[in-house]
């Protein structure tokens, strides 16, 4: 038996629609490839607007990427992780 469907009044439709405000961001270095098998980049951007106007972040991204390139992120209270100098049959 199928359950019947609630009306939702306009408000409440508001409130569901919610989108985290997205602040801009400039790729200024490209640091590194990471992840178990490089598939993310490691850069450092400058935030260009809101509470964090000219932060710079480090920040992993996935998918192609290159100086100049402006990100949106969601968040800019925390950064990722400086990758690790040592390479690969290097100790």
């Amino acid at each position: 038996m199928a359950r019947p469907v609630r009306k939702r009044s306009k408000e409440e439709k508001k409130k569901s629609v919610s989108f985290s405000q997205a602040v801009p961001a400039r790729v200024e270095e490209i640091v590194g490839r990471t992840g178990m098998r490089g598939e993310a980049t490691q850069v450092r951007c400058r935030v260009l607007e809101g509470r964090d106007k000219g932060k710079v972040l480090r920040r992993n991204v996935m998918g192609p990427v290159r100086l100049g390139d402006i990100l949106m992120l969601r968040e800019t209270e925390f950064e990722a992780r400086p990758l690790k100098k040592v390479g690969r049959g290097l100790v």
